[in-house]
């Protein structure tokens, strides 16, 4: 199964808090993907192809969240963290990892930062 397609915006300077729902199955009959005792890793890099992160977000860090049965996948990013975003556009992928090491790539896209007008 390839990534799903998904466009993040980011407003800088602001909580950035997104709860995505994983399901499989038709969509009559879709159920929660069981993501109990998975981890989760994301990168945001300038371009595929580029060596730097810009952003890394991960279950160890706290910037991702799994709901375990639920399927919940929440992407979590401070104010804070937002604040100090230097860059307006990039690309990241989001990959699921299961307890038996079969890893999911699982949404993929482009991010745009709208910049922050109101600041301390």
């Amino acid at each position: 199964m390839s990534a799903h397609k998904y466009k993040l915006e980011i407003d800088q300077g602001a909580t950035f808090d997104k709860t995505i729902t994983w399901k499989t199955g038709t969509k009559a009959n879709a159920v929660p993907v069981d993501l109990t005792g998975c981890k989760a890793r994301s990168q945001f890099r300038e371009a595929v192809e580029s060596e730097a992160v810009l952003l890394e977000l991960t279950t160890e860090n706290g910037r991702i969240k799994l709901g375990g049965p639920t399927g919940e996948i929440r992407i979590l990013i401070s104010a804070t963290d937002t604040a100090s975003i230097g860059w307006t556009s990039c690309v990241y992928d989001l990959e699921i990892e299961f307890p038996d090491g079969t890893v999911v790539r699982r949404i993929a896209g482009s991010v745009v930062v709208s910049p922050e007008v109101t600041r301390d």
